[in-house]
């Protein structure tokens, strides 16, 4: 019994075999940090999200090749150009047609997937993803992570609920596939707090959700926070309650992308327990098994 929609399982059936996301960083910044909102970035962010990508800001070709030997032993033959770093889409419009028509040209990759901002969209970007969506799926991720203002005031996101619903709307107008970030944990909110978020992000229409535990990194002013005793991180148990209760809220056809995220080991420092995600999602199977957790259960439509 599958108990969420898992994205392996619908790549399978949507190519016909075992696909693999290939991390690309664009050499893209963000206008948190370039002083277009600010310099500092998100409270959370230590670099981008692009730990694991492969510089693509010159040779696309060259970039996927690269990334193609990192993973040639998942036993993939088929590819999805991922540009992960940073603001996916904050380039002109040329950079952005060179990058992306180089990755979607490679015959192996079968779909292209970029992260960026809702408020990172103009109606011009959207018109050139839309055209690429006419040789190659294409899908947007936006780093939404909580619906509720105040965190995020807190963590910088610099941008209301109102750009992100926008968004959605413009990209379902072109026909482009929505996928969305939310981040579990962040400072002063409960677990109903996170379960609106996901309610909400399923009720806007977006046809994929990324769950992601927060990490606590190096370097970072979350990290400061956290020394200070500001907030704590969630244990094992409360992140699984949390995400149960966000998996239950959500459309039962909606993708679920992923389920918790890695931080890297040179930097986490805090929960320590995510480092071992082979016990972490024993866990979550056993938790899931034990408490009968099905996706949609929970799900209301406006």
């Amino acid at each position: 019994m599958e108990r969420y929609r898992s994205l392996s399982s619908c790549l399978k059936d949507r190519f016909g075999g075992k696909v693999y996301k290939l991390a690309l960083d664009g050499g893209f910044t963000c206008p948190t940090r370039d002083g277009r909102l600010d310099t500092r970035g998100c409270v959370f962010c230590d670099g981008g999200s692009g730990d694991f990508a492969i510089p693509a800001g010159g040779d696309v070709s060259k970039a996927i090749e690269t990334a193609r030997l990192l993973v040639s032993g998942k036993g993939a033959q088929k590819y999805i150009a991922y540009f992960q770093s940073f603001t996916g889409t904050y380039a002109p419009v040329s950079t952005l047609e060179r990058l992306y028509s180089g990755a979607i040209a490679h015959p192996d990759v079968v779909a292209l997937s970029v992260a960026t901002r809702p408020d990172c969209l103009e109606n011009e970007k959207i018109s050139l993803l839309a055209e690429l969506n006419l040789r190659k799926p294409v899908w947007v991720e936006l780093g939404l992570q909580t619906i509720h203002e105040e965190t995020a005031t807190y963590i910088r996101r610099g941008y209301p609920l109102s750009v992100y619903d926008d968004a959605v709307a413009r990209l379902h107008d072109a026909g482009i596939e929505v996928i969305v970030h939310m981040i579990l944990g962040l400072p002063g909110e409960t677990p109903e707090m996170m379960r609106q978020t996901a309610e909400y992000i399923g009720q806007s229409g977006a046809e994929g959700i990324k769950f992601q535990l927060l990490h606590v990194l190096r370097g970072t002013d979350l990290a400061s926070d956290y020394a200070a005793g500001k907030f704590e991180t969630m244990t094992l148990e409360e992140y699984l309650e949390a995400l149960s209760l966000c998996l239950e809220s959500i459309p039962p056809d909606m993708v679920v992308h992923r389920l918790t995220g890695d931080g890297a080991r040179r930097s986490l420092i805090a929960p320590l327990w995510s480092l071992d995600k082979k016990h972490v999602l024993n866990e979550m199977n056993r938790f899931f098994e034990k408490n009968d957790i099905q996706q949609g259960r929970r799900w209301k439509t406006r």
